[in-house]
Protein backbone atom coordinates (compact mmCIF):
# COMPACT_ATOMS: atom_id res chain seq x y z
CA UNK A 1 0.00 0.00 0.00
CA UNK A 2 1.32 3.41 -1.42
CA UNK A 3 2.03 6.17 1.51
CA UNK A 4 -0.01 9.25 1.30
CA UNK A 5 1.14 12.58 1.23
CA UNK A 6 0.93 14.44 4.56
CA UNK A 7 0.20 11.54 6.82
CA UNK A 8 3.20 10.68 9.10
CA UNK A 9 3.49 7.22 10.29
CA UNK A 10 6.77 7.27 11.63
CA UNK A 11 7.22 6.57 15.57
CA UNK A 12 8.73 9.92 16.95
CA UNK A 13 11.95 8.08 17.63
CA UNK A 14 13.16 8.14 14.12
CA UNK A 15 13.58 11.82 14.60
CA UNK A 16 16.74 10.53 16.94
CA UNK A 17 19.34 8.08 16.60
CA UNK A 18 20.13 5.39 19.38
CA UNK A 19 23.34 2.99 19.12
CA UNK A 20 24.72 0.77 22.01
CA UNK A 21 28.31 -0.69 21.51
CA UNK A 22 30.88 -3.05 23.77
CA UNK A 23 34.18 -2.28 23.15
CA UNK A 24 35.55 -5.73 22.40
CA UNK A 25 38.38 -7.61 24.75
CA UNK A 26 41.68 -6.30 22.41
CA UNK A 27 40.20 -2.63 22.54
CA UNK A 28 43.42 -0.63 21.58
CA UNK A 29 42.92 3.10 23.29
CA UNK A 30 40.83 5.16 20.84
CA UNK A 31 39.61 8.29 20.95
CA UNK A 32 35.58 7.57 21.11
CA UNK A 33 34.47 10.06 18.31
CA UNK A 34 37.11 7.85 16.19
CA UNK A 35 35.56 4.52 17.45
CA UNK A 36 31.92 5.76 16.76
CA UNK A 37 32.62 7.30 13.36
CA UNK A 38 34.14 3.90 12.07
CA UNK A 39 30.99 1.93 13.59
CA UNK A 40 28.18 4.19 12.72
CA UNK A 41 26.58 4.68 8.81
CA UNK A 42 27.13 7.89 7.36
CA UNK A 43 27.69 10.02 10.59
CA UNK A 44 30.45 12.82 10.75
CA UNK A 45 32.94 13.40 13.71
CA UNK A 46 31.37 16.71 14.09
CA UNK A 47 27.61 15.21 14.87
CA UNK A 48 29.82 12.40 17.47
CA UNK A 49 31.50 15.81 19.29
CA UNK A 50 27.85 17.32 19.41
CA UNK A 51 26.28 14.89 20.95
CA UNK A 52 29.40 14.61 22.97
CA UNK A 53 29.13 18.32 23.89
CA UNK A 54 25.14 17.65 24.54
CA UNK A 55 25.78 14.63 27.17
CA UNK A 56 24.69 12.15 25.04
CA UNK A 57 27.67 10.00 24.87
CA UNK A 58 27.81 7.46 27.85
CA UNK A 59 30.85 4.98 28.51
CA UNK A 60 29.59 2.69 31.39
CA UNK A 61 26.42 4.71 32.20
CA UNK A 62 28.67 8.01 32.53
CA UNK A 63 29.26 10.89 30.13
CA UNK A 64 31.83 11.10 27.71
CA UNK A 65 33.77 13.68 26.08
CA UNK A 66 34.98 13.38 22.28
CA UNK A 67 38.68 12.99 23.68
CA UNK A 68 37.46 10.21 25.93
CA UNK A 69 39.68 6.71 25.13
CA UNK A 70 37.43 3.65 24.72
CA UNK A 71 38.81 0.61 27.03
CA UNK A 72 38.23 -3.35 26.40
CA UNK A 73 34.60 -4.02 27.65
CA UNK A 74 33.28 -0.58 27.43
CA UNK A 75 29.67 0.00 26.89
CA UNK A 76 28.96 3.36 25.09
CA UNK A 77 25.79 4.32 24.49
CA UNK A 78 24.84 7.30 22.19
CA UNK A 79 21.81 10.05 21.17
CA UNK A 80 21.65 11.64 18.16
CA UNK A 81 19.08 14.21 17.66
CA UNK A 82 18.61 13.48 13.58
CA UNK A 83 18.75 10.94 10.89
CA UNK A 84 20.89 11.43 7.90
CA UNK A 85 19.96 14.08 5.12
CA UNK A 86 16.77 12.61 2.36
CA UNK A 87 16.01 15.52 0.19
CA UNK A 88 17.03 18.94 0.02
CA UNK A 89 14.80 21.36 2.62
CA UNK A 90 12.96 24.34 0.54
CA UNK A 91 12.75 27.37 2.83
CA UNK A 92 9.43 29.03 2.48
CA UNK A 93 7.87 32.01 3.67
CA UNK A 94 4.75 30.55 5.88
CA UNK A 95 3.20 32.27 8.88
CA UNK A 96 3.85 30.54 11.71
CA UNK A 97 2.14 31.45 15.56
CA UNK A 98 5.26 31.59 17.85
CA UNK A 99 4.21 31.37 21.38
CA UNK A 100 7.55 31.23 23.02
CA UNK A 101 11.55 32.27 21.41
CA UNK A 102 15.02 32.33 22.69
CA UNK A 103 18.25 31.83 21.28
CA UNK A 104 18.01 28.09 21.85
CA UNK A 105 14.42 27.19 20.98
CA UNK A 106 11.24 28.01 19.39
CA UNK A 107 7.78 26.79 20.35
CA UNK A 108 5.19 26.80 18.19
CA UNK A 109 1.18 26.27 18.52
CA UNK A 110 1.08 24.79 15.08
CA UNK A 111 -2.55 25.04 13.25
CA UNK A 112 -4.33 21.50 11.89
CA UNK A 113 -3.90 20.50 8.32
CA UNK A 114 -0.29 21.81 8.43
CA UNK A 115 2.41 18.96 7.96
CA UNK A 116 5.22 18.88 10.39
CA UNK A 117 8.06 18.36 8.14
CA UNK A 118 8.69 16.88 4.65
CA UNK A 119 8.25 13.48 3.47
CA UNK A 120 6.33 10.61 1.45
CA UNK A 121 5.47 12.96 -1.06
CA UNK A 122 4.82 16.10 0.71
CA UNK A 123 7.78 18.23 1.00
CA UNK A 124 6.91 21.91 1.04
CA UNK A 125 4.35 23.93 3.22
CA UNK A 126 4.61 22.19 5.90
CA UNK A 127 6.23 23.72 9.30
CA UNK A 128 9.63 22.61 9.01
CA UNK A 129 10.00 24.22 5.35
CA UNK A 130 8.20 27.35 6.99
CA UNK A 131 11.07 27.16 10.18
CA UNK A 132 14.13 26.80 7.44
CA UNK A 133 13.27 30.47 6.44
CA UNK A 134 12.82 31.95 9.42
CA UNK A 135 16.05 31.02 10.82
CA UNK A 136 17.57 30.75 7.44
CA UNK A 137 21.13 32.78 8.52
CA UNK A 138 20.97 29.84 11.44
CA UNK A 139 24.01 27.43 10.99
CA UNK A 140 21.59 24.38 11.93
CA UNK A 141 19.10 25.26 9.14
CA UNK A 142 21.23 25.99 6.61
CA UNK A 143 22.91 22.27 7.65
CA UNK A 144 21.00 20.46 4.58
CA UNK A 145 19.23 18.30 7.23
CA UNK A 146 15.50 17.54 6.14
CA UNK A 147 14.40 17.69 10.15
CA UNK A 148 16.62 20.61 11.30
CA UNK A 149 15.68 21.01 15.03
CA UNK A 150 12.95 18.59 15.30
CA UNK A 151 13.18 16.46 18.32
CA UNK A 152 8.72 15.11 18.44
CA UNK A 153 6.24 16.25 16.16
CA UNK A 154 2.36 15.76 16.16
CA UNK A 155 0.41 14.75 13.19
CA UNK A 156 -0.90 16.58 10.21
CA UNK A 157 -4.67 16.93 11.65
CA UNK A 158 -3.77 17.16 15.06
CA UNK A 159 -3.41 20.64 16.17
CA UNK A 160 -1.17 22.39 19.44
CA UNK A 161 2.27 23.35 20.93
CA UNK A 162 5.65 21.59 19.37
CA UNK A 163 9.11 22.96 20.57
CA UNK A 164 11.93 22.88 18.00
CA UNK A 165 15.64 23.54 18.80
CA UNK A 166 17.71 26.37 16.96
CA UNK A 167 21.04 25.00 18.02
CA UNK A 168 22.62 21.65 17.48
CA UNK A 169 23.09 21.38 21.33
CA UNK A 170 19.72 22.18 22.13
CA UNK A 171 18.41 20.06 19.67
CA UNK A 172 20.79 17.24 21.38
CA UNK A 173 19.61 18.20 24.67
CA UNK A 174 15.91 18.21 23.64
CA UNK A 175 16.57 14.95 21.90
CA UNK A 176 17.61 13.42 25.11
CA UNK A 177 15.01 14.58 27.54
CA UNK A 178 12.70 12.99 25.22
CA UNK A 179 14.21 10.07 24.35
CA UNK A 180 14.44 9.32 27.83
CA UNK A 181 10.52 10.40 28.64
CA UNK A 182 11.62 13.41 30.77
CA UNK A 183 8.90 15.99 29.13
CA UNK A 184 5.55 16.39 29.98
CA UNK A 185 2.70 16.24 26.89
CA UNK A 186 -1.16 16.27 28.05
CA UNK A 187 -3.65 16.72 25.33
CA UNK A 188 -7.29 17.34 25.12
CA UNK A 189 -9.44 14.98 23.36
CA UNK A 190 -13.49 14.70 22.23
CA UNK A 191 -14.09 10.84 22.35
CA UNK A 192 -16.68 8.78 21.42
CA UNK A 193 -19.07 7.52 24.20
CA UNK A 194 -18.07 7.86 27.90
CA UNK A 195 -14.82 6.13 28.75
CA UNK A 196 -14.91 4.08 31.63
CA UNK A 197 -13.69 4.51 34.76
CA UNK A 198 -13.57 8.49 34.47
CA UNK A 199 -9.85 8.31 35.49
CA UNK A 200 -7.15 5.80 33.94
CA UNK A 201 -4.87 4.43 32.20
CA UNK A 202 -4.45 2.37 28.70
CA UNK A 203 -1.39 0.67 27.96
CA UNK A 204 -0.20 -1.88 25.51
CA UNK A 205 2.08 -2.51 22.81
CA UNK A 206 1.63 -0.52 19.13
CA UNK A 207 2.85 -1.51 16.14
CA UNK A 208 1.56 -1.16 12.40
CA UNK A 209 -1.21 -3.16 11.91
CA UNK A 210 -0.92 -6.69 10.47
CA UNK A 211 -3.35 -5.88 7.50
CA UNK A 212 -3.68 -2.25 6.75
CA UNK A 213 0.05 -0.37 6.44
CA UNK A 214 -1.66 2.90 6.87
CA UNK A 215 -2.93 1.97 10.49
CA UNK A 216 -1.58 1.27 13.79
CA UNK A 217 -2.69 -1.46 16.29
CA UNK A 218 -2.52 -2.51 19.31
CA UNK A 219 -0.72 -5.70 20.80
CA UNK A 220 -2.07 -6.11 24.21
CA UNK A 221 0.33 -9.03 24.49
CA UNK A 222 3.30 -7.92 23.72
CA UNK A 223 4.12 -9.94 20.63
CA UNK A 224 4.41 -6.65 18.37
CA UNK A 225 5.41 -3.17 17.96
CA UNK A 226 6.83 -1.41 21.22
CA UNK A 227 5.64 -0.44 24.98
CA UNK A 228 3.09 2.30 25.00
CA UNK A 229 1.35 4.01 27.85
CA UNK A 230 -1.63 6.63 27.76
CA UNK A 231 -2.54 8.26 30.85
CA UNK A 232 -6.62 9.76 30.48
CA UNK A 233 -8.91 11.65 32.84
CA UNK A 234 -12.84 12.98 32.29
CA UNK A 235 -12.83 16.38 31.68
CA UNK A 236 -16.98 16.27 30.32
CA UNK A 237 -19.91 14.27 29.41
CA UNK A 238 -21.33 15.50 26.64
CA UNK A 239 -23.79 13.29 25.94
CA UNK A 240 -22.79 10.57 23.23
CA UNK A 241 -19.37 11.84 23.35
CA UNK A 242 -16.95 13.35 25.60
CA UNK A 243 -14.09 15.71 26.37
CA UNK A 244 -11.50 13.90 27.94
CA UNK A 245 -7.63 14.29 28.59
CA UNK A 246 -4.65 12.45 27.17
CA UNK A 247 -0.92 12.16 29.35
CA UNK A 248 1.72 10.58 27.10
CA UNK A 249 4.11 8.70 28.86
CA UNK A 250 5.34 7.00 25.49
CA UNK A 251 5.61 8.99 21.86
CA UNK A 252 4.46 6.08 19.42
CA UNK A 253 3.05 6.77 16.42
CA UNK A 254 -0.78 7.12 16.50
CA UNK A 255 -0.78 6.46 19.96
CA UNK A 256 -3.20 8.53 21.32
CA UNK A 257 -5.67 7.77 18.39
CA UNK A 258 -5.41 3.75 17.96
CA UNK A 259 -5.28 3.53 22.27
CA UNK A 260 -8.45 5.31 21.76
CA UNK A 261 -10.10 3.01 19.08
CA UNK A 262 -8.56 -0.29 21.03
CA UNK A 263 -10.75 1.19 24.06
CA UNK A 264 -13.82 1.77 21.95
CA UNK A 265 -13.70 5.25 22.31
CA UNK A 266 -12.61 6.42 19.06
CA UNK A 267 -11.54 10.18 18.35
CA UNK A 268 -14.60 12.16 17.15
CA UNK A 269 -14.05 12.11 13.06
CA UNK A 270 -11.00 10.61 13.16
CA UNK A 271 -10.94 8.73 9.84
CA UNK A 272 -8.63 6.59 9.77
CA UNK A 273 -9.67 4.54 13.11
CA UNK A 274 -13.19 4.73 12.73
CA UNK A 275 -14.30 7.80 14.46
CA UNK A 276 -15.91 9.40 11.18
CA UNK A 277 -18.62 7.21 11.64
CA UNK A 278 -21.92 7.61 14.09
CA UNK A 279 -21.01 5.07 16.81
CA UNK A 280 -22.98 6.53 19.79
CA UNK A 281 -26.65 7.92 19.71
CA UNK A 282 -30.22 7.49 18.68
CA UNK A 283 -31.47 6.15 14.86
CA UNK A 284 -33.63 9.69 14.27
CA UNK A 285 -32.76 11.52 10.99
CA UNK A 286 -32.60 15.25 13.16
CA UNK A 287 -29.92 13.62 15.42
CA UNK A 288 -28.02 12.15 12.15
CA UNK A 289 -27.89 15.89 10.55
CA UNK A 290 -26.63 17.04 14.16
CA UNK A 291 -24.08 14.48 13.78
CA UNK A 292 -23.11 15.46 10.38
CA UNK A 293 -23.36 19.21 10.48
CA UNK A 294 -20.79 18.48 13.73
CA UNK A 295 -18.16 17.02 11.41
CA UNK A 296 -18.47 19.75 9.40
CA UNK A 297 -17.61 22.16 12.30
CA UNK A 298 -14.65 20.14 12.97
CA UNK A 299 -13.42 18.50 9.98
CA UNK A 300 -10.72 16.68 11.37
CA UNK A 301 -10.12 14.52 14.52
CA UNK A 302 -10.57 16.03 17.65
CA UNK A 303 -7.55 16.41 19.04
CA UNK A 304 -4.97 19.37 20.70
CA UNK A 305 -1.71 19.23 22.21
CA UNK A 306 -2.90 21.28 25.02
CA UNK A 307 0.51 21.89 27.14
CA UNK A 308 3.76 20.86 26.83
CA UNK A 309 6.56 20.95 29.74
CA UNK A 310 10.61 20.39 29.46
CA UNK A 311 13.54 21.65 30.97
CA UNK A 312 15.40 24.48 29.17
CA UNK A 313 18.74 22.64 27.11
CA UNK A 314 20.74 26.07 27.96
CA UNK A 315 19.88 26.64 31.51
CA UNK A 316 18.39 23.93 33.06
CA UNK A 317 15.35 25.71 34.09
CA UNK A 318 11.73 23.87 34.00
CA UNK A 319 9.61 25.23 30.69
CA UNK A 320 5.78 24.81 30.79
CA UNK A 321 3.20 25.87 28.11
CA UNK A 322 -0.37 25.99 27.72
CA UNK A 323 -2.79 26.59 24.80
CA UNK A 324 -6.25 27.18 24.99
CA UNK A 325 -8.97 24.81 22.97
CA UNK A 326 -8.94 25.74 18.82
CA UNK A 327 -11.76 27.33 17.85
CA UNK A 328 -13.04 24.35 15.84
CA UNK A 329 -12.96 22.08 19.15
CA UNK A 330 -14.47 24.84 21.11
CA UNK A 331 -17.12 25.01 18.77
CA UNK A 332 -17.85 21.21 19.07
CA UNK A 333 -18.16 21.42 22.46
CA UNK A 334 -20.57 23.88 22.60
CA UNK A 335 -22.48 22.74 19.88
CA UNK A 336 -23.19 19.25 22.01
CA UNK A 337 -23.95 21.61 25.18
CA UNK A 338 -26.70 22.78 23.53
CA UNK A 339 -27.71 19.85 22.30
CA UNK A 340 -27.78 18.02 25.52
CA UNK A 341 -29.06 20.86 27.12
CA UNK A 342 -32.17 20.67 25.10
CA UNK A 343 -32.31 16.64 25.24
CA UNK A 344 -32.93 17.37 29.29
CA UNK A 345 -35.01 20.15 28.57
CA UNK A 346 -37.96 18.19 26.66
Amino acid sequence: MTHQPGEDINDAADLYEHFRFEADPGQKLLRIDKFLVNRIENVSRSRIQNAATAGNILVNDSPAKSNYRVRPGDIITIVMAHPPREVELLPEDIPVNVIYEDDHLVVVNKDPGMVVHPGHGNYTGTLVNALAWRFREMPLFKSGELRPGLVHRIDKNTSGLLVVAKTELAMNRLARQFFERKTRREYDALVWGRPGPAEGSMEGHIGRHLKDRMRMDVFPDGSQGKHALTHYRLVEDLGYISHIECRLETGRTHQIRVHLEHMGHPLFNDERYGGDQILRGTTFTKYKQFVQNCFRVLPRHALHARTLGFKHPATGRDLWFETELPDDMQQLIDKWRRYTGSREET
